[in-house]
């Protein structure tokens, strides 16, 4: 083979690639909308539950929140208690395990309702409800 031939097939190859990359960066793109919009929309719904149990009767039990996620545990706490929190405050508050790979999670976890726009970071390691 010569190289022209070559360098028509590494072409071909590297057109192929490139249009891959770009589908898979478009469903990536698609996927973070959904899966923001998603949990948007279950903090949403935490936050109704909490108001139509607070409207509810005296002696009424509130509905129980068994299947709740995590990030709709930390969303409803921020949105009861409107305070700052460190990750480790976090934890205590909830219950949640103190040693240092669940507190990385949470970080984590919490980063990423930050670029959902949830929650702001006024300071380093502090997050709070968004105003």
């Amino acid at each position: 083979m010569n190289v022209c031939v070559l360098l028509r097939l590494l072409q071909a190859e590297h057109d192929e690639t490139a249009a891959r990359a770009d589908q898979l960066r478009e469903q990536i793109a698609q996927f973070t909308t959904a899966f923001t919009e998603t949990e948007a929309r279950l903090a949403e719904l935490a936050a109704t539950r909490k108001v139509i149990d607070g409207l509810a009767p005296p002696g009424h039990e509130p509905a129980p929140v068994e299947n709740a996620t995590v990030y709709q545990h930390i969303v409803t706490t921020f949105n009861e208690h409107g305070r700052v929190f460190r990750v480790r405050d976090l934890h205590e508050h909830l219950g949640l395990p103190t040693d240092e790979p669940s507190i990385n999670v949470t970080r984590s976890r919490l980063g990423r309702l930050v670029r959902q726009g949830l929650l702001e970071q006024p300071g380093r390691g502090q997050y709070q409800k968004r105003t």
